[in-house]
């Protein structure tokens, strides 16, 4: 089904139901293996590029679309549209708002709860309201999965 809705869908891809889409996909192009968790929203009134290996958490919303501050012109329904490109192995955690014309690198994680406003270089952790880089990803990084907890290498296949 999702072949039928989406502009682009790679291989191994899955979403959790439910997904809301205004144009139900028919802008939206996901690289190989892309999972996005419960109640995904997507205002593809634009095109969104979502690259290879990206995880996306529950309640996370990627929006193309946004309307001018002068009242005049949003009485007259303008809006505008503007891509959205998220980068390969991404993490988007939940609750994740993400707006239009932004571009997020590869292998960034951006915590749960951000409203990314603004590019995000690769390989970085971001988090907040609005998401600013809080550090680069580092040497830490390949010895911890999560806080004190070692990675077992002997156990990755």
């Amino acid at each position: 089904m999702l072949k039928e809705m989406f502009a682009e869908i790679g291989e191994d891809c899955y979403i959790e139901p439910p997904l809301h889409a205004n144009m139900a996909g028919a802008y939206v192009h996901f690289g190989k293996n892309v999972y996005a968790n419960f109640n995904l929203t997507l205002v593809d009134d634009g095109h969104i590029y979502v690259g290879d290996y990206t995880m996306i958490g529950p309640n996370v919303t990627i929006a193309t679309a946004g309307h001018p501050i002068l009242p005049e012109l949003r009485e007259k329904g303008y809006q505008y549209n503007m891509e959205v490109h998220i980068g390969k192995n991404c993490w988007l955690g939940s609750g994740v708002v993400v707006l239009p014309g932004v571009t997020i690198g590869d292998n960034v994680v951006v915590g749960a709860g951000s409203i990314v406003t603004k590019d995000l270089p690769s390989n970085v952790v971001a988090v907040g309201n609005p998401c600013r880089v809080l550090r680069e990803m580092n040497e830490r990084d390949k010895e911890y999965y999560f806080k004190d907890r070692k990675i077992d290498y002997s156990e990755i296949v």
